[in-house]
């Protein structure tokens, strides 16, 4: 017959003990990470693969949490509170982060790198690290990678188009930031700011006529229930990194800040590789569903866009960069 007392004792002490393990287990440090993208974007997905793993190396010590569609803000206000010191960061292009390292605004220019094989030369060259400094000592930012490529930038829109003098008068989408702005008017559209979470419904009821995004992003967001047409320009390589407070970072022991660097940095090479693997699908899927994707002449584009890097003052970045590259 079975002793209730001494068997209530021993799950006590089972329960008792499994509770020390948890508390033991217990994150020390927690970063929410922010994204505009949905759950089923390489991007998240190279996300969840960092999560596993850095919790698995810190033995639960570090925890990350991963917030889709903005759910933390835009990506502006999120920057602004991992500047202020909170246990946030984001998955940023560079256009936003020129705001504070003017030389990081070049790799979201247009026709940068059009060899992407070359990314991760690039994003860990000396050059790079330079600016990843400054933006450190300026705004307080730390940049964990930034080999993260969401795919090639195309126009979406319900009229073809096949020349920039096409998409004269017509209201685009694009980011806030100076390099996005000055390259979709370069083009003959006029740039039109807007959070990404609002283009479907701006798409829908007309404020704007039209976008610009790269494949996974427009197939994720349904962006194909709302436009007739994309033009496949390939104008901007949306060149991503997941950037947060260099005040929470330095709380890390060094120990986990390798941890944290170099997961970021295997999670950027596999959500590019899971990009790459799956384009042709989206492009496929979206072709059923009605929307005409064509391939153009990008010479008018690349020759319209060339003033950017002089409006802006980024040609010595230009330079600096083609010779990491080899161009």
């Amino acid at each position: 017959m079975i002793n209730k007392k001494k068997w209530i004792a021993n799950l006590s002490v089972l329960f008792g003990g499994a509770l020390v393990a948890v508390s033991a287990m217990a994150a020390q440090y927690s970063l929410n990470i922010n994204i505009a993208l949905t759950q089923d974007d390489p991007m998240y997905k190279g996300l969840e693969r960092m999560k596993q793993r850095v919790e698995s190396r810190t033995n639960g010590k570090v925890e990350l949490r991963l917030f889709t569609g903005s759910q933390l803000g835009k990506d502006e206000d999120v920057l602004e509170q991992a500047r202020a010191g909170a246990n946030v960061a984001v998955l940023v292009d560079t256009g936003r982060l020129g705001v504070f390292t003017p030389s990081l605004a070049v790799l979201g220019a247009p026709y940068i790198v059009p060899d992407i094989s070359k990314l991760d030369t690039l994003v860990t060259s000396d050059l790079f690290n330079g600016w990843a400094s400054d933006l450190r000592q300026k705004a307080g930012l730390e940049i964990l990678s930034f080999n993260w490529w969401q795919g090639s930038r195309h126009l979406l829109t319900n009229k073809p188009i096949t020349q920039p003098a096409d998409l004269k008068g017509i209201r685009m989408r694009t980011p806030g930031a100076p390099v996005w702005l000055e390259t979709i008017k370069a083009m003959g559209a006029t740039p039109t700011p807007l959070g990404w979470t609002e283009v479907y419904t701006g798409l829908q009821q007309h404020v704007i006529d039209g976008a610009e995004a790269q494949m996974p992003a427009v197939y994720g967001s349904r962006l194909y229930e709302v436009i007739s047409h994309i033009t496949k320009t390939g104008h901007i390589q949306l060149i991503s990194g997941l950037v947060g407070s260099s005040q929470w970072f330095d709380t890390l022991p060094a120990e986990y800040q390798a941890i944290v660097k170099e997961e970021a940095l295997l999670a950027g090479d596999y959500a590019t590789e899971l990009t790459q693997a799956k384009l042709t699908d989206y492009e496929n899927l979206m072709v059923k569903e009605g929307v005409t994707i064509s391939e153009v002449d990008i010479t008018p584009f690349v020759n319209a866009t060339e003033s950017v890097y002089q409006t802006l003052n980024l040609q010595t970045e230009r330079e600096q960069v083609m010779q990491v590259l080899g161009q």
